[in-house]
């Protein structure tokens, strides 16, 4: 067996065989379900008691719901509907629908596996509702598409850190990761005396996209992202520097990050990753 394959199974061995761990998909669909239609009792009541008050001349609240995406998003009662029932159910639908795709996706584990960029797609799909039915086929098939894909998901992840970082120094070696890299504009910069740093969200998430490969490669699980690169930098009007489990960076006045890897081990891992998506490319002592 190569190191190649060995990778992999180093990425997959800890996955579960489950499709979404710790979660009955029978039982969470029958709760869906049983949403639906307490939803659609609900809104049935409330048309035909403001059809009954606008009939009797009478007033009504004004109640209304709305959903996230859509230009359309949104529903109220004030004695007529005026959205189209049918419309409307469909809409809250989704809605709870894409709420519970964001559930299984993180009780699901398969997050571990994405970077920065396939989390945003992710959850742009959820937060604008572009989300297909909850259902037990679409689940299976979602959940098991992501679950056997999740090493080439990892391996992209790996590929998007290396062309994020910078090329334009020495200590960059254009086709393989090296004992330091230097990430271009980790702080924004303001005024000039005194300057004022801030960090920059963006280079946060790449520092924590190499964090999270770094943690799988050495078998252990990922680390929260609420606490990650962005909120442990404390930027001053001077430089400084801050150690992690597997590297260490440093910040300067112009705003670029030096980075050094304290594990050689898993950047040769990291690597070889690299030596199977740019196989014509790497150093001969990479491949």
């Amino acid at each position: 067996m190569n190191e190649q394959e060995n990778l992999t199974g180093t990425i997959d061995s800890g996955a579960s065989t489950e499709l979404v761990k710790s979660v009955s998909i029978d039982n969470f669909l029958n709760q869906r379900a049983a949403v639906v239609e307490k939803l659609a009792q609900g809104l049935n009541l409330l048309s035909e008691a403001a059809t009954l008050a606008d009939a009797a001349h009478m007033g009504f609240p004004t109640i209304g719901m709305s959903f996230r995406g859509g230009t359309n998003a949104g529903y109220r009662i004030t004695g007529h509907c005026p959205h189209p029932m049918a419309q409307v159910m469909e809409e809250a639908t989704k809605a709870i629908d894409a709420a519970g795709w964001a559930y299984l996706m993180n009780e699901s584990g398969l997050r571990t596996f994405m970077d920065a960029a396939a989390r945003k797609a992710w959850d742009d799909k959820v937060y604008g509702l572009d989300v297909p039915p909850l259902t037990a086929e679409n689940i299976t098939a979602t959940f098991t598409a992501l679950r056997d894909s999740r090493g080439d998901l990892f391996e992209r992840g790996v590929v998007n850190c290396f062309r994020a970082l910078s090329w334009d120094y020495k200590t960059n070696q254009p086709f393989k990761f090296g004992k330091r890299v230097i990430l271009r504009y980790l702080l924004r910069t303001y005024g000039s005396k005194p300057r004022w740093l801030s960090v920059n969200s963006d280079s946060a998430n790449k520092l924590d996209d190499l964090d999270r490969v770094f943690y799988i490669l050495d078998g252990k699980p990922e680390p929260d992202h609420r606490s990650g690169w962005y909120s442990k930098i404390s930027p001053k009007d001077d430089a400084g520097k801050l150690a992690g489990d597997y590297f260490i960076v440093k910040w300067f006045l112009n705003g670029n990050g030096h980075l050094t890897f304290t594990r050689p081990d898993l950047v040769d891992k990291l690597n070889q990753i690299l030596a199977k998506h740019y196989p014509n490319a790497l150093a001969s002592e990479v491949r």
